[in-house]
Order: C-alpha cells, then sequence, then structure tokens
C-alpha cells in the first residue's frame, strides 16, 4: 500500500493530498529511510512522522484498504512521541 494511502487510511493525517505534501517535505521516514508518497508500506514497518514540534514513531500493524473511524487506530501501533527542539 501507498504511504500517502496509509496515513490517509489510519487517519495520521486527515487527507491524502496532505500526506503528499508531508512526505514531499521530507518529514516522514520508514525503517530508518526517508519516504516518498509513493512509498510501499509493509506489516511491521517502523514509520517516524514529524507533525510540527513532535515526532510520532509508529509500527505498522495492518494494512486494510478502508476502516472506520474507530477501528483506524488498529491498524498501527504507536512506539514512542517525543518533542522535536
Amino acid at each position: 500500500m501507498r504511504l500517502d494511502k496509509f496515513l490517509k487510511v489510519s487517519r495520521l493525517i486527515k487527507r491524502r493530498t496532505l500526506a503528499k505534501e508531508v512526505a514531499d517535505q521530507g518529514r516522514i521516514t520508514i525503517n530508518g529511510v526517508q519516504a516518498k508518497a509513493s512509498t510501499n508500506v509493509a506489516v511491521g514497518d517502523e514509520m517516524a512522522i514529524r507533525f510540527g514540534q513532535k515526532l510520532l514513531t509508529i509500527e505498522v500493524q495492518q494494512l486494510k484498504e478502508a476502516v472506520k473511524k474507530d477501528d483506524a487506530a488498529t491498524l498501527y501501533k504507536v512506539k514512542k512521541e517525543e518533542p522535536v527542539q
């Protein structure tokens, strides 16, 4: 599954176009490598996303084409959330 689609389906980022912009700005890494919007995401990947002044690190748990709002958080596990200086 493409990175921008995973971010939208998991509701980490609300819109796919915004997910693409964040990836294009180099604010997302997968397994330590800078990711593009078209990068494939797999179960078990570790993803770090920089949101403003915080860095969110997650592990991909599941890949689904669509999920309900209440189930979106089951697609990933938050490993750490830390402020960025």
